[in-house]
């Protein structure tokens, strides 16, 4: 596989349903991930990890097993559905943040997080610089937005797992 690219529609569907209690968005899949057609599934990628780590699934889940993760009120979308690559390999309209707001719109889940600084910035038309981690003013339909450090091994200077479990203690509040 290329190590970019485009990908047929549904390549690694939304995992969205009603009533969850956050839905974390990534920007686009990586290379690894378009390949095994599977959220986070670069084995560098600290997402899996951290979800455990946090309390916000009982048992490390594999990528390939993400469907478990509506068990435990946890949706996957991304910015980009019809792109594979890192952030700077995209196209320049890649992001469809009109499409992720109607997402939200339509499941209405507690909490949106964005899993990089990007991806918030590409949907709330803000430059990276100025967004700050945790929760956001802005609200898509009563939906509380929440930016996260990227967990790719790629952006591991940036890494802070304090972020990660600030939010999963905010989604233990809701249950």
């Amino acid at each position: 596989m290329n190590r970019f690219g485009p990908l047929p529609p549904g390549h690694v569907p939304d995992l969205l349903e009603p009533g969850l209690k956050v839905v974390f968005c990534g920007t686009a899949l990586g290379r690894v991930s378009a390949e095994r057609r599977a959220y986070y599934a670069n084995p560098g990628n600290f997402f899996w990890r951290t979800l455990h780590k946090t309390g916000l699934t009982p048992e490390l889940i594999k990528p390939q097993d993400y469907a478990r993760l509506l068990d435990y009120g946890i949706g996957l979308t991304d910015l980009c559905k019809a792109h594979f690559g890192n952030d700077n390999q995209l196209p320049a309209d890649a992001f469809d943040a009109d499409a992720l707001r109607e997402k939200i719109e339509r499941f209405q889940p507690k909490i949106l997080a964005f899993t990089s600084k990007t991806g918030a910035g590409a949907f709330l038309g803000k430059p990276t610089g100025v967004i700050q981690l945790g929760f956001q003013p802005e609200q898509v339909s009563g939906t509380r937005l929440y930016v996260l450090p990227s967990p790719s091994g790629q952006a591991r200077i940036f890494w802070d797992q304090q972020a990660w479990q600030g939010l999963a203690d905010s989604v233990r509040a809701f249950t």
